[in-house]
């Protein structure tokens, strides 16, 4: 895994049109076992007003509906290190591997990924952590609300 893959390509184009779009930038990639992606989405909660819509649950959103085979063994890329929603969705759709652009700016669920035997790669991207630490600089506010933390 490195950050030349298309999965994780992907998710950081759309992390980039996330903060294009005044969000927040994370974005991600879900690609089935056989290399296909599946479904790509970013984070839409300030663009949509939602409470839930992370990065990976629109690329699982824009996948579609499919079988639950078609999400077995399957590999999500995200920019960011999951949220507890996000891991959760991933062990319940029994993704094989999360392949995170970085863990600096937010630990998430990589622990509990790990112990439900999903393998958890970081590549530690510097552009993943730069887009995220701007953000977090920039509207501290809407990160907060992003990660369930009282606003300062």
């Amino acid at each position: 895994m490195s950050t030349t893959d298309a999965g994780f390509l992907a998710a950081l184009d759309e992390a980039k049109q996330g903060y294009s779009e005044g969000g927040v930038p994370i974005g991600a990639c879900l690609v089935s076992r056989h290399g296909k992606i599946l479904g790509r989405g970013h984070n839409m909660r300030v663009q949509n007003s939602s409470a839930t819509l992370h990065a990976e649950i629109s690329a699982l959103e824009n996948a579609g509906r499919l079988p639950a085979s078609a999400y077995e063994g399957a590999t999500m890329y995200t920019t960011l290190s999951p949220c507890d929603m996000c891991t959760g969705a991933c062990i319940l759709y029994k993704v094989k591997r999360v392949v995170l652009g970085e863990n600096n700016t937010f630990v998430g669920g990589e622990e509990y990924l790990k112990s439900r035997g999903i393998e958890v790669i970081n590549v530690k991207s510097p552009e993943c952590e730069a887009l995220m630490t701007k953000f977090i600089n920039e509207k501290p506010g809407d990160w907060n609300e992003d990660i369930g933390e009282p606003s300062a």
